[in-house]
């Protein structure tokens, strides 16, 4: 089973999370990529000057729509990242999750088995 980008969107986390493990077959694999927040400077800074400075205007630009853009730091922000969705993976009955930080920590590949 595989998620991109699209977790950190359920209305319920922990809920949305079971019913993947529920569907996933015997020893079958998730794997989630998402959005995550940089802790290493100055990553995090200009990640966060990105993400709340240019990228609504940009995407206001492109789509005329900028909620959309400024919809997008707040919720990677509100979404537990690393070691604090790992744990809830496990919490879930998930087995082996890791996550696999990339980009210096701007996005994560979370694997997990069933």
């Amino acid at each position: 089973y595989t998620v991109g980008f699209g977790v950190r969107n359920f209305e319920n986390l922990e809920k949305g999370l079971s019913e993947m493990l529920r569907v996933l077959k015997p020893n079958g694999t998730a794997i989630i990529l998402e959005f995550s927040k940089p802790r290493v400077f100055p990553v995090k800074q200009l990640y966060q000057f990105y993400f709340k400075s240019i990228l609504p205007g940009l995407g206001k630009l492109v789509s005329k729509d900028k909620s959309a853009y400024t919809y997008l730091p707040e919720s990677v922000n509100a979404f537990p990242d690393g070691k604090d969705f790992t744990d809830i993976l496990t919490k879930l009955n998930y087995k082996n999750a890791v996550a696999i930080p990339l980009l210096f920590g701007i996005a994560t590949i979370y694997k997990a088995s069933k």
